[in-house]
């Protein structure tokens, strides 16, 4: 039978029972379909009409509102404010001594255990005394002869003396005799000298140590030998009260420093853990080194401890805070009311009809959360400690946390407080993430109103550029 290359398959619908199962099958892959096109709509809906409003909400309620934004305040007040210089310091014991031996032997005897606290003069080590006790017999027994001769010779010198009188013997031989009584004397004085050192000798079998502290580890083994000229030590002792801390501040500090102690000012010194979170110790400061590094530009100090629990360990790490000057009367406010700006530093300044006023401040020292303030605020000034981001010059506020706070009119502005600069700096950051930036022409017309129509005009200037943004994208999605 010949094929029809050319032929045109049948695609009819089979009828009967194969039929019926090719058409369920496509209507049951177009209802899959048809449900997940329905998902993706709903979705598409949703994000259509949360999304942007959420958006918008949010900006308005942010920036745009002109009700009073809510926020936090305190009072500045007068108090005493401490100079504080922060160091890293090494604890460093006043005394570590090696203790070596002075006298040779073999080590009979340990008197101490690691680890422990010995006093001063406690005895740590026996060597074998018996070679010095001795020479120390052999010198007492050359001084007891000695000692004979010269009582001896001090007899035949007086008796020669009475028969040089009566001439009965030689003027020489008087003067002989008299030379041997001096030089027998001289030979007991040696011999005293044998003792003393014998004994000295004999002492140097018991090793004690010089100081009191806590005893490390033992270097020698009991039955060893030792040497008086040998290097390595018996064992070492390190004193532990009182205790040094040694640390370095900038050269520029140390005048200051060295004013108050001069005027006789005992300089408080506390010495932190390694986290610098928890207080381990309070002393003083007890010196001033007498040199400035010149590789690093700073200059050693010593500070001095009582370490009556121990807790300051020989060559640790310790964070120390020094105490250097107390300033007295000084006007102060949270360091969260400073804030940053293109100009240096300002605070808000609420005023009894709950507005507020931007003032720039110079600040000082900080101390315990609060900040020094120079110039540009006075006791009794109440300043926004919490909320400054959502505020303009002139802004209304509220204040939820501070029922029954009188807000008392704010000390006279000094001169340059409220440069024009930093405030349309302030009101364009503001708004920056909305877009509502100011032309030229804009900045300087506001330049020449007041904060509060400045206010008013910044905030129907942002409405207008928000409706615009919102048509905008509705438009687009449109």
């Amino acid at each position: 039978m010949d094929k029809d290359l050319g032929a045109v398959p049948d695609t009819t619908p089979l009828a009967g029972p194969a039929g019926e199962k090719r058409t369920a099958s496509f209507w049951r892959r177009n209802q899959r379909f048809g449900w997940l096109v329905l998902g993706i709509a709903l979705v598409a809906v949703v994000v259509h009409f949360l999304t942007p409003s959420g958006r918008e909400a949010g900006r308005d309620g942010r920036y745009a509102s002109l009700g009073p934004v809510p926020v936090g305040v305190a009072v500045a007040r007068r108090q005493n404010v401490q100079v504080w210089h922060d160091a890293l310091g090494t604890v460093t014991p006043l005394a570590t001594v090696s203790i070596r031996p002075q006298a040779s032997g073999q080590i009979i005897k340990f008197e101490f255990v690691e680890g422990d606290m010995v006093k001063k003069g406690q005895v740590l080590a026996q060597i074998d005394p018996r070679p010095y006790q001795a020479a120390l017999d052999q010198a007492k027994a050359t001084l007891a002869r000695d000692e004979a001769l010269l009582a001896n010779a001090r007899i035949d010198e007086a008796r020669y003396a009475h028969l040089a009188k009566v001439n009965a013997i030689s003027q020489q031989q008087y003067v002989t005799q008299v030379a041997s009584v001096k030089q027998d004397a001289a030979s007991v004085l040696a011999d005293k000298a044998n003792v003393e050192s014998a004994r000295l000798n004999l002492g140097y079998t018991e090793v004690r140590t010089p100081v009191a502290g806590l005893v490390g580890l033992r270097q020698v083994d009991l039955g060893n030998l030792v040497t008086a000229d040998q290097t390595g030590p018996i064992v070492v002792v390190t004193q532990m009260q009182p205790m040094s801390v040694l640390f370095t501040l900038p050269e520029d500090d140390i005048e200051m420093i060295r004013m108050q102690m001069a005027r006789g000012h005992r300089l408080v010194a506390e010495a932190y853990d390694r986290g610098n979170t928890r207080l381990i110790a309070r002393g003083t400061l007890a010196s001033v080194d007498n040199v400035v590094d010149p590789s690093t530009g700073t200059v050693k100090l010593r500070a001095m401890f009582t370490n009556a629990d121990g807790v300051l360990f020989p060559n640790a790490f310790v964070n120390i805070h020094l105490d250097a000057q107390t300033l007295p009367d000084q006007t102060t406010v949270p360091t969260t009311a400073v804030q940053q700006g293109a100009e240096g530093e300002y605070v808000y300044i609420v005023n009894p009809n709950h507005t507020v006023s931007l003032r720039v401040v110079k600040t000082g020292v900080t101390d315990n959360g609060q900040v020094q303030i120079l110039k540009g605020l006075a006791p009794g000034d109440t300043v926004v400690v919490d909320g400054a981001d959502r505020l303009s010059d002139g802004a209304k506020v509220s204040l939820p946390d501070a029922h029954g706070l009188k807000i008392q009119v704010p000390s006279p502005a000094p001169p340059g407080s409220r440069p024009a600069a930093l405030l349309l700096a302030h009101e364009g950051r503001s708004r920056a993430s909305t877009g509502a930036k100011l032309t030229p022409q804009q900045q300087a017309y506001l330049k020449g109103l007041s904060p509060k129509a400045r206010a008013a005009w910044l905030a129907r200037h942002h409405q207008d550029r928000a409706g615009r943004a919102g048509a905008t994208q509705t438009g687009r999605r449109n």
